[in-house]
């Protein structure tokens, strides 16, 4: 368990009100510039297609806390993942359909990296963001591969643990300490309340 999963919201609220940062997070405070706001943030919701939604562990249970945050940033951004998985693979129609995101702009890429294939990259440097919260279906897959290639370009990254459906939750763990290993190698980790908490200041 990460420190940032250990804090509770109105202590992560108390500390995240004293700079422009988000409480909690880990392994170093983010964003790295301590000058959170709205404006320059994105929401990414990765994985966001019937497919991922039919594969991942209770997908249900993120769709609060995605909308939260969402209603909380001028940039949303869900990504519909439409490349080759989409024709070797079969999903069950009765495990249901993804939900809409309010006020979100949807961008299909061609494979698990929502930049490949994709306007990503563009759209959000012409919006400029510089900040990025990725959340979404697929928290090892598409959630981490999207985050990897985000920072490449050199966006500033924060993976909203709790915003995000594992494929297998005994995967979680792992796919935290992968970006939070080396001083943050792909970003930073952090939980949707202090998230909240600190864009509404």
């Amino acid at each position: 368990m990460t420190t940032a999963q250990t804090l509770g919201a109105a202590q992560a609220a108390d500390i995240g009100r004293t700079a422009g940062l988000v409480a909690g997070t880990t392994p170093y405070p983010w964003p790295y510039d301590g000058a959170l706001s709205p404006e320059r943030t994105a929401l990414i919701v990765a994985g966001w297609n019937d497919e991922w939604w039919a594969r991942c562990h209770d997908p249900a249970a993120v769709v609060d806390r995605i909308r939260r945050l969402a209603a909380s940033v001028d940039t949303v951004i869900t990504i519909d993942h439409a490349g080759p998985s989409r024709s070797r693979r079969s999903f069950d129609p009765a495990a249901g359909s993804v939900p809409t995101i309010a006020g979100s702009s949807v961008v299909t890429a061609a494979g698990i990296d929502a930049f490949y294939g994709s306007p990503l990259d563009p759209v959000l440097r012409s919006r400029r963001t510089d900040l990025l919260l990725l959340v979404g279906l697929g928290l090892e897959t598409t959630v981490h591969s999207t985050m990897r290639s985000a920072n490449d370009r050199g966006f500033e990254c924060l993976l909203v643990v709790d915003g995000c459906a594992p494929l297998d939750p005994d995967a979680v763990s792992n796919a935290v300490s992968m970006v939070e290993m080396s001083g943050g190698i792909f970003g930073a980790v952090g939980l949707t309340d202090p998230v909240l908490a600190a864009l509404a200041r």
